[in-house]
């Protein structure tokens, strides 16, 4: 069963997580899924116009795009596939995250499919955000509230369009699947695994209480390289 077909999680766990920062829900996956170390998370920088936004959690809607190539699907189909495309855009486990590859290849983020419009609608359609390593545009019109984490931004669309959706996809290094569970902020974005993600805001916790005894000591005026070391072992012993 794939995480787009099991039941969503209860609200309360994904406020939980929306408490702690992307570095910090890194950190403590290295605890509750050690094999996820090197896995799972965005490794290539992106572009957050909006740092100052909360984290966001919720599901994976997936979607590849192109700009430099015109669409090949008469005006008709077309317009079809830009329906399905906003049906499931707004259908599945909320709340959503858009997810984007643009598979352009040397010339990703040519064309910007995200802006002012795409930004408005897909937050009415109930999506917290965009991560996607194409280009973004229109940031002073930019939906209000609406995160969104981007691998460049540019001034026009060119021939954007959504090539599929609802599939695999890679973005910044990390691979996801429609109805991951993502958590994002400033920082980046990392997947999830919903089998262990009630044990994630506990994990967080004690990550927090480990850093607090080095957090005092570095920034108290009476720090000395032997405290220093009193803290680490004190750190070490907590679980």
């Amino acid at each position: 069963m794939t995480d787009s077909e099991k039941a969503p999680l209860p609200a309360a766990l994904l406020e939980a997580l929306g408490r702690y920062d992307t570095p910090t829900i890194c950190n403590a996956l290295e605890i509750v899924a050690p094999e996820r170390r090197l896995i799972g998370y965005t490794t290539k920088p992106l572009v957050c116009p909006f740092p100052e936004l909360p984290p966001m959690v919720g599901y994976a809607r997936t979607v590849t795009i192109r700009s430099v190539l015109q669409s090949a699907l008469p005006a008709a189909e077309q317009s079809k596939r830009r329906i399905a495309y906003y049906e499931y855009m707004g259908t599945g486990h909320g709340p959503r995250i858009t997810v984007i590859q643009d598979i352009d290849g040397p010339d990703v983020g040519y064309g910007a499919f995200w802006g002012e419009v795409q930004s408005s609608v897909h937050k009415a359609l109930g999506c917290l955000g965009v991560i996607t390593d194409g280009s973004i545009r229109d940031i002073p019109q930019w939906a209000p509230g609406f995160q969104a984490l981007a691998g460049s931004i540019g001034p026009s669309h060119a021939w954007v369009h959504a090539d599929s959706f609802g599939g695999e996809v890679r973005v910044a290094g990390m691979t996801v699947r429609s109805g991951d569970l993502i958590h994002a902020d400033c920082h980046g974005a990392v997947v999830i695994p919903t089998d262990i993600a009630a044990k994630v805001p506990d994990a967080a916790e004690l990550c927090g209480r480990r850093e607090t005894p080095i957090l005092e000591i570095a920034r108290s005026p009476s720090f000395t390289l032997e405290k220093l070391k009193e803290a680490l072992a004190k750190s070490a012993e907590i679980h």
